[in-house]
């Protein structure tokens, strides 16, 4: 048994795959693109509700060029390279091992990945963090590792009609709300009184309505700005609180989004799309295919937030269904396919070169771009939380890629791995590995 763990050891530099090391560079900088509201931008706000301070000209622009092309697309990207990395990791240990042994270091690997995440969530204070969803999703899909690549498609295909249905049912029971409440509201108590049920009913749509309002959004926006911007332990309180909401209810939602995409990386690499060796035909397909109705469903999804004001109460009263899974799914394979056409092109081998070394390092980026962030709009950094408008937040998000990018080419100079990744290898392996090149 001994020497069968002795065998196992982490990936070698001349093994690992670099087209995915540079898909991996792409993802884990976009996913800045994406979070940077929740960064440096108070609630509402950070969900995308202009009304709450009549956003227009140059910040309605960033988040509607934004909302309709790469949002949502690059943790999609990243959860398929997860997914993938999990095949990879996994049928490498098979290799080299035999029995329980492949699986322990999985596991061990994955139940490391979870306390990163709650470091991630209750020390860095990133409410938005994906790796405790990550961790608990890919010990989901070890199950599934086996599978043929078609039969994994089917099951993200699975998981998103899941995913739909879910966020539809939540959505149909806000408009609930809405219709009995507001029927409610006319009988004439005089004659019929309410029942206890009935005024709760009734209760509730007046709260959701209150709630939707400019004035209670900006009520919201004060109360995350005062916490924010306020002492250490005034921003652990506020944060904690909202990072355990998204850890325990949260994930109950989050986690179809998650196996959506972490089932398309592992069929995606099974199939040979994110290694590169597909055909020009397939991701012509996966671009046009994805981006084109993945466009037009989100423009509709995004008008109808503009045409009513992202009134959340006129929203459940007036839509009929919440598309927003299906738009984000199709727009984030055709980004893939986009990507993969610029990669088979030849004439971008300079930015997948520039990208390789920041996806061999994405676990410290990301957790660099949840210290860094902190510093710079935290209360107890640099204090720039709301202080700036919506357009200039991207400046930030620009500047950190200019970093991430300068400091992964010299790292890796000197480093086999990134700092965090070499903690990670050493935790999951339980030896010390090495470090310096």
């Amino acid at each position: 048994m001994s020497t069968s763990y002795i065998s196992v050891a982490p990936v070698n530099q001349q093994d690992r795959i670099t087209l995915i090391d540079s898909l991996r560079g792409i993802a884990i900088l976009g996913i800045l693109l994406m979070n940077i509201p929740g960064f440096g931008l108070p609630s509402p706000l950070h969900n995308g509700d202009l009304a709450v301070l009549n956003e227009t000209g140059a910040n309605f622009k960033a988040w509607y060029y934004v909302s309709m092309s790469v949002e949502g697309t690059q943790r999609a990207l990243f959860s398929m390279l997860f997914g993938a990395g999990m095949i990879l990791f996994i049928s490498r240990k098979e290799k080299n091992a035999e029995g329980l042994i492949p699986a322990d270091y999985f596991f061990r690997r994955q139940l490391w990945l979870l306390v990163f995440g709650l470091f991630n969530a209750f020390v860095l204070l990133w409410f938005w963090d994906v790796l405790y969803h990550y961790a608990i999703a890919g010990m989901i899909l070890f199950a599934f590792r086996k599978l043929s690549a078609k039969s994994l498609i089917i099951a993200a295909l699975i998981c998103l009609v899941l995913q739909f249905a879910r966020e539809n049912v939540n959505f149909y029971r806000d408009k609930r709300i809405v219709t009995t409440g507001e029927m409610l509201a006319t009988r004439d108590t005089s004659v019929l009184k309410l029942t206890e049920d009935e005024s709760a009913q009734l209760g509730a749509m007046t709260e959701m309505k209150e709630k939707s309002t400019v004035e209670a959004k900006r009520k919201a926006m004060e109360k995350s700005l005062r916490k924010v911007r306020g002492s250490y332990a005034e921003l652990y309180e506020y944060q904690s609180e909202r990072s355990f909401r998204g850890e325990t209810a949260g994930l109950y939602y989050f986690i179809w989004d998650v196996l959506v995409f972490m089932f398309l990386g592992m069929a995606f690499y099974k199939n040979g799309i994110l290694t590169g060796v597909a055909s020009t035909k397939v991701y012509w397909l996966l671009c046009l295919g994805g981006l084109i109705p993945g466009c037009i469903l989100t423009w509709f999804y995004l008008q109808h937030y503009i045409d009513l004001n992202f009134d959340n109460y006129q929203i459940a009263k007036s839509v009929r269904f919440d598309m927003y899974a299906i738009a984000r799914g199709l727009r984030s394979v055709g980004i893939l396919g986009l990507i993969m056409l610029l990669y088979r092109s030849g004439l971008f081998k300079w930015f997948f070169a520039l990208m390789r070394p920041v996806g061999q390092m994405a676990f410290t980026n990301y957790l660099t771009q949840s210290f860094l962030m902190g510093l710079f709009f935290y209360g107890v950094g640099f204090g720039m939380f709301g202080k700036l408008q919506r357009y200039e937040i991207y400046y930030v998000v620009v500047a950190t890629w200019v970093l991430q990018i300068i400091w992964s080419h010299i790292w890796l100079r000197f480093f086999l791995f990134g700092p965090m990744e070499w903690l990670w290898r050493s935790l999951t392996y339980w030896k010390r590995q090495p470090m310096r090149k």
